[in-house]
């Protein structure tokens, strides 16, 4: 009984090491510990564009989150406009998603009476995004208010082609966010990647895309990998954020990141995803290096 007993203990201690960088989760998820070392770009696999969105740490001065962003293996910083630009540059980084050009999330192309002042604005922003080296800029649909499927489709359309063929002279990618209607954005039309999809398809052009926000899609639809592998010819960029909450995308949510990540690679993608969750935790910083590291497969 004592060998026994021994031969038990040592089998402990051996599983006790061979976990020691894991974290259980209920449901059997495993989370691998984020390592300390805060200069991770030499260890990223590079198999992921990584990004972080400006929006989510505007606590902090751009600059500071440019040398914050360098230090963790960062390369873009999301949703900043020309006024940023030389900012990023300045860290060599690069506008993965420029902004600017929207009126707002709830007036956009699935309304013909904000064509006008959407074609003006995209009109001068293609060039500028262009000359300035980047390649995609983002559009909403905004709100239905009433629309029906078919109505908003063929307005997106007909306004989106007043400047989808300046978007492909300057080699700029007009990208839709997809945002969820049921919780954050109430009435928002561009709300199911279904709905986007069959948009792509009818303005039938490489220079519009999809951004498809995992967060906002695990709440409206789910499903996400099988998203991905069925329509990632449509996607042109990705947003994190752990659901339910839009916080750390670690083990406090539902989502597993590594496995959408790695469905996320699998498709060939070469475009960036962005981090973009609110972070809840005291140091801000650690989390934004944390999701990095769980998202580098």
């Amino acid at each position: 009984m004592k060998k026994n007993a021994n031969s038990r203990r040592k089998m402990v201690k051996q599983m006790l090491a061979a976990g020691a960088g894991m974290a259980m989760v209920p449901g059997g998820f495993a989370f691998s510990k984020p390592k300390t070392n805060k200069n991770m770009s030499a260890v990223l696999k590079g198999n992921i564009h990584h990004a972080v969105c400006r929006w989510t740490y505007e606590f902090l001065p751009l600059e500071e989150l440019c040398r914050e962003a360098k230090a963790i293996g960062i390369t873009g910083i999301d949703l900043v406009g020309p006024k940023d630009f030389d900012t990023l540059k300045k860290y060599g980084l690069y506008s993965s998603m420029c902004n600017g050009a929207e009126i707002s999330l709830t007036e956009g192309y699935a309304h013909t009476e904000y064509h006008d002042t959407l074609t003006k604005n995209y009109s001068e922003m293609i060039p500028i995004v262009a000359k300035a080296g980047y390649k995609n800029l983002i559009c909403f649909s905004g709100s239905r208010k009433g629309l029906d499927d078919e109505t908003g489709l063929n307005n997106c359309v007909a306004g989106l082609k007043k400047v989808i063929g300046l978007a492909e002279k300057h080699g700029v990618v007009l990208q839709m966010e997809l945002l969820n209607s049921r919780v954050d954005h109430k009435d928002y039309m561009c709300d199911r990647s279904a709905w986007g999809v069959e948009l792509c398809k009818r303005l039938g052009s490489e220079h519009f895309k999809l951004l498809f926000d995992i967060y906002h899609m695990q709440i409206d639809e789910g499903d996400i990998i099988r998203s991905i592998r069925t329509n990632h010819a449509y996607f042109g960029h990705y947003h994190t954020g752990g659901n339910p909450g839009r916080h750390e995308i670690n083990e406090s949510q539902e989502l597993y990141y590594p496995a959408i990540m790695r469905a996320i690679v699998a498709t060939g993608f070469q475009g960036y995803v962005a981090q973009e969750f609110i972070p809840a935790a005291e140091d801000k910083i650690a989390s934004l290096r944390a999701a990095v590291q769980l998202c580098d497969v």
